[in-house]
């Protein structure tokens, strides 16, 4: 996903010290952030349009709050003999919040849209396995197709069956497929959608527990659908994602009770517990599927050299940092993949991820150094400073580099600066699992031309063992070879490791049965009023 827009498994969960019971009904405000672009499923790659896609979107396979683990929803059945060949059936007596029913040409429909390369969604390379997915993209290097459009408009792979059948072929067999379902990026769109995307960005349509109220740049509504017959249905009656761009302001609104819920709790007040203090019996700490790491800029030539960035690494004292910027609520990563997802391999980044002062110093007298001033940009509405300054402090002082950190306003600018190779220097960069894999914190970002491959890395042996890994008969082979693609990760170091997280969250005192999902989401729906 998800590209993380905040400080951020699959068995971890919510918890909480707060359990009563309450009941349905009542409107609750929670923290919001800025979506990057409007609410079409396969177009929102990060966390803030995710958060509420969660509760307008349902997908074929739901993800278990508390493991992570699929569950069918849209879906009856998932069905597949090869990993190559799925039959997929869905239940009948689901709708979107039009009031039409979810068959099977809405799946068929919207995914050959959105894998359609000139429509230029960011999610699209998730269809990428579907047989025929090239067929849709462009014939030259020219990304928007401006001058030569693609040889096809629809997958070869997909075909609807009858209303409520549809049936997948892939390319390749694909050990994990029918995990990944439970995305975003695979949600149906209803047919007025095909007639008119510009209203349904103004309007989302999708067939989640709550429907779209309104959005403007302060709040986003959604209110419960009457009509939901899925089987996780929203307690309250009305839900506000209000926007802030500093976390400080959410934590004090939760605190004096004029919000209900923040995922954010700023560093500051995890000295010594204050937010426990400050927000006794209503706080929870989850461990989550996300991993934070540092960002080489592509276009930044001097950063271009691996033994630099690898002095880079072995400059910053993770353990220092995560221990007095976090107080323990980070750990020091030794891995790109977080250490709760089925997959993850530890000491995978080895000596490149331990703080090593004297191998750093003579890496970088061997890699020649940095010529000027090294930037480390992060979003100012999600706390990051105190840590990246930290950061940059390490570096300083171990390597003698002059080291500054960019603030950007907020999340989306920062992701857009990223998009458009806007940076140089470094930059921060957050993985939000979308689903519960070692291979969805490699695909997604590091793939040749991935979606969320803002550091232009490109690795024929990398890709090679991603397929390898893709096409394997056993979950435990497939593992291996993901394992394996992350060592090249180590050689080239398009990203550094920096921490795995665990979530902090606090409540008001108006609302009970908050939790968090293992992908280190509130879930907004199981929210209830006292």
């Amino acid at each position: 996903m998800a590209v993380v827009s905040m400080l951020a498994a699959a068995c971890s969960g919510g918890g909480g010290t707060s359990s009563a019971a309450g009941g349905t009904g009542g409107e609750i405000t929670v923290r919001g952030c800025t979506p990057q672009n409007p609410l079409v499923p396969a177009n929102t790659t990060e966390t803030c349009g995710h958060y509420v896609l969660t509760t307008l979107s349902s997908q074929l396979v739901h993800y278990n709050v508390d493991t992570a683990a699929p569950e069918m929803d849209l879906a009856q059945s998932i069905e597949t003999t090869d990993n190559q060949t799925f039959t997929v059936k869905l239940k009948q007596d689901r709708t979107f919040h039009d009031g039409t029913p979810v068959k099977a040409h809405n799946f068929v429909d919207a995914w050959n849209y959105d894998a359609y390369a000139p429509n230029g969604l960011n999610g699209s390379s998730f269809f990428e396995p579907i047989q025929g997915f090239d067929d849709l993209q462009c014939p030259t290097t020219d990304t928007k197709c401006a001058t030569q459009k693609p040889a096809a408009d629809k997958m070869s792979g997909l075909a609807v069956v009858d209303d409520y059948t549809f049936t997948i072929k892939t390319t390749e067999p694909v050990s994990n497929l029918a995990l990944r379902l439970g995305y975003d990026a695979f949600a149906p769109l209803p047919d007025s959608f095909f007639k008119d995307p510009k209203a349904y960005e103004a309007k989302p349509i999708g067939a989640g527990p709550y429907k779209f109220v309104s959005q403007d740049a302060s709040n986003i509504v959604v209110e419960k659908d009457p009509a939901y017959k899925g089987q996780w249905p929203g307690h309250t009656d009305k839900i506000t994602y209000r926007i802030y761009q500093s976390t400080d302001a959410a934590y004090a609104d939760v605190v004096a009770n004029n919000l209900d819920a923040t995922d954010e709790v700023p560093t500051g007040m995890l000295v010594n517990d204050q937010w426990k203090s400050d927000a006794a019996d209503r706080n929870l700490t989850a461990k989550e599927g996300v991993i934070q790491v540092a960002a080489f800029s592509p276009v930044d030539e001097q950063l271009k050299n691996p033994t630099l960035r690898k002095a880079i690494s072995m400059a910053i004292n993770r353990p220092e940092i995560t221990k007095q910027v976090f107080l323990g609520t980070r750990a020091p990563s030794d891995s790109w993949v977080a250490p709760t997802v089925d997959g993850y391999k530890a000491g995978a980044c080895g000596d490149t991820c331990t703080y090593n002062p004297d191998q750093a110093k003579a890496l970088y007298q061997q890699s020649g150094g940095y010529q000027g001033t090294l930037t480390l940009a992060v979003n100012g509405d999600g706390g990051h400073k105190p840590w990246a300054d930290a950061t940059c402090n390490s570096i300083k002082n171990t390597l003698g580099l002059d080291c500054q950190v960019i603030v950007t306003p907020d999340f989306k600018t920062l992701l857009d600066q990223m998009e458009n190779r806007e940076l140089k220097g470094m930059f921060r960069y957050g993985w939000q699992m979308d689903y519960p894999s070692i291979e969805d914190f490699l695909t997604p970002i590091y793939q040749t031309g991935a979606s969320s491959n803002y550091f232009n890395y490109s690795s024929a042996e990398f890709d090679g063992l991603l397929k390898a890994g893709n096409t394997a008969k056993t979950s435990t082979e497939a593992n291996a070879k993901w394992q394996e693609a992350e060592q090249v990760l180590v050689k080239d170091l398009p990203t550094v490791p920096l921490w795995s997280t665990t979530r902090p969250v606090i409540w008001s005192t108006n609302v009970t049965n908050v939790k968090v999902d293992p992908f280190g989401v509130i879930v907004y729906s199981a929210i209830q009023k006292k």
